[in-house]
């Protein structure tokens, strides 16, 4: 294991970020903890919670997931995929658009759940699965607010300063929505396991979760047709994260979260989208070998 603990380090070295990562067996519990207690800033994977918390609530009867709801385009948080980038009216069931949350990592479909559950029915599920250090603070709307503050009147071109990214409330875990890369382990080894929601529930989560449409983070470390990876990616500036759970045709499953802060502050990286599959692949390859 620390062999694979010092290659995990280089790695994230090498691609010009600092990571934080924690990857264990779902059946055998063996672990690999490269940093799995620290908070991090979920971005966009804190929509796996959103996700879990839906369908704990249609499980317990306090919604039905074919409830349409209304998203007009006046009133629809921005973003560049799914029904963020549409502009005209839709109307959508509560399921329709934990898909469109899921596999592109909607925005505005996302909202719509919020509205429909409130952060404090999201919290409510993560402390009901035990995740102590995991909270949500934000919508996404209320999120990517707090970055037009807190860049002030250049913009997003003031994103490229060190100084402006250091004030940023958004890449702060005391501030923003948060968790630790072992809380969400527990929570994708919960829905796979069928311990966060019934049996029914937790195969419509997994189901989606494989529906991620994202290949170059953590699936590029698993090139085989055999092998399926299913996840949700997180992103803001400097910040490239993904979770998920990579199962292989000899009944192995493994759930892994790496968390990532690049120095650059370029929006596009490639080595630092690709070190998240790179050290998720270096972990599983361990747990494999005990």
């Amino acid at each position: 294991m620390n062999h694979a603990l010092r290659r995990i380090s280089a790695a994230f070295a090498e691609a010009g970020v600092s990571g934080r990562l924690h990857a264990v067996d779902i059946d055998s519990g063996a672990e690999i903890d490269a940093g799995a207690d620290h908070p991090v800033v979920t971005a966009s994977v804190h929509k796996l919670c959103l996700l879990v918390a839906l369908h704990r609530q249609a499980a317990a009867g306090r919604l039905d997931l074919t409830e349409q709801v209304e998203c007009p385009p006046a009133d629809r948080t921005a973003g560049p995929t799914g029904l963020a980038a549409m502009l005209d009216p839709v109307r959508v069931s509560l399921r329709d658009a934990a898909y469109l949350m899921t596999a592109v990592s909607d925005n505005a479909a996302a909202d719509l759940l919020l509205a429909r559950m409130g952060l404090d029915g999201v919290n409510e599920a993560t402390a009901g699965l035990g995740l102590t250090r995991t909270r949500a603070v934000h919508t996404f709307r209320s999120l990517f607010a707090t970055i037009r503050e807190d860049a002030g009147p250049a913009g997003t071109r003031a994103l490229a300063d060190p100084q402006v990214l250091a004030r940023l409330r958004a890449l702060d875990p005391a501030r923003s929505n948060r968790s630790t890369p072992r809380d969400m382990t527990r929570l994708l080894a919960a829905v796979w396991r069928d311990e966060a929601c019934t049996p029914e529930h937790g195969a419509a989560i997994r189901r989606l979760l494989g529906l991620q449409v994202w290949p170059h983070r953590m699936a590029a470390g698993f090139p085989f047709d055999d092998v399926h990876v299913a996840g949700k990616t997180g992103s803001l500036p400097t910040v490239r994260n993904e979770v998920g759970v990579v199962e292989y045709p000899d009944g192995g499953r493994y759930a892994v979260a790496v968390f990532t802060r690049a120095a650059n502050p370029a929006a596009v990286l490639p080595a630092a989208d690709a070190v998240i599959g790179a050290t998720a692949r270096i972990a599983v390859d361990a747990l494999r070998a005990r």
